[in-house]
């Protein structure tokens, strides 16, 4: 019988309705600990309340110490998987953070819920078990870290949420998922050709976040053009541009070595250095922006926020997205 350590951190699968006010907030006991013997058949589970935060409080100084977690267990052999329990709306981007920082073989998955314990339609106890049963998978094993939701087996990278209360919020845009759960059957038929690992101590970094709009200006870059800022990341128009009464400001940040990741702020696709106008991907990418693919602003940020804790050198940076 396999052991799965199961790291509880709070949100909206550990929260209950109120029936007569209809507000949702976190329970005195964590509902899910009613229902562990399901598995009793099946698995051995740790459980651990490692936090009961709402996912807005959670930040990367959690996300480290739920890494370093992780990380004992898997020294000390205590699991054979892991699966994390989270709210939804950072449920991505720690994800992310564990899948660059992890270096592992045994399945590590992350779930959530978008209906809280006592709702009708509930989802969390089923995306638990869910969960657990990719975790058991000897297929799972050296996958990176999976979310898990509604059925389908996601890729940390590449997820994100897309819906503010469907419980099939949980997409990966362009390439879909890369399995799915049928009963108690656990199906992969897809996976990533790359992994990317990084050793880090501290996430110490400010690494800020823009969208760019129509007949936007560079105040907000100014904003940033401190000693404080070590990163940006710009959710650009369409395959990777940007209004042009923002370069001046941006090429400032540039000019102090500021790295600089652009990502397409449209739903799908990927961020290209294709035109070649002021303000073009292409005049961009020749000032020094870097161009990434694939990954969401938020990711981008962990992604920058990571590799800042390995190098500071722009080309080094580059190289890494």
């Amino acid at each position: 019988m396999k052991t799965i350590l199961v790291l509880h951190t709070g949100g909206t699968i550990a929260m209950s309705e109120d029936q007569t006010t209809g507000k949702v907030r976190p329970n005195a006991e964590n509902p899910l600990q009613k229902h562990s013997h399901l598995f009793d058949k099946e698995a051995h589970l740790i459980v651990e309340d490692f936090f009961q935060l709402p996912s807005p409080h959670i930040t990367p100084k959690e996300m480290l110490t739920l890494k370093n977690r992780i990380e004992q267990a898997i020294l000390l052999k205590e699991a054979d998987g892991v699966v994390i329990t989270h709210g939804t709306d950072t449920l991505e981007e720690t994800a992310y953070f564990l899948d660059l920082t992890l270096s592992h073989a045994l399945p590590i998955v992350i779930t959530g819920a978008m209906r809280s314990s006592n709702e009708i339609g509930s989802d969390g106890l089923y995306n638990f078990q869910s969960a657990v049963w990719v975790a058991l998978s000897e297929e799972a094993k050296n996958k990176g870290v999976l979310v898990v939701m509604n059925d389908e087996i996601h890729t940390a990278r590449y997820v994100t949420k897309t819906h503010t209360s469907n419980v099939a919020t949980f997409q990966t845009p362009t390439f879909g998922p890369i399995g799915l759960i049928s009963k108690n059957e656990v199906l992969f038929y897809q996976k990533l050709i790359t992994e990317e690992q990084f050793s880090i101590s501290s996430v110490d970094k400010n690494v800020y976040v823009l969208k760019a709009y129509a007949g936007m200006d560079g105040i907000l870059f100014e904003a940033l053009n401190k000693p404080e800022t070590d990163g940006l990341v710009i959710e650009a128009l369409g395959a990777g541009n940007l209004p042009p009464a923002v370069l001046p400001a941006l090429y400032r940040l540039l000019d102090k070595q500021i790295p600089v990741v652009l990502v397409s702020r449209s739903f799908n696709g990927i961020a290209q250095d294709v035109y070649d106008y002021l303000g073009g991907g292409k005049q961009l990418h020749e000032a020094g922006v870097i161009f990434t693919n694939g990954l969401t602003g938020p990711k981008a940020r962990i992604k920058l926020m990571v590799a800042l804790d390995t190098t500071k050198d722009p080309a080094e940076i580059a190289q890494y997205f």
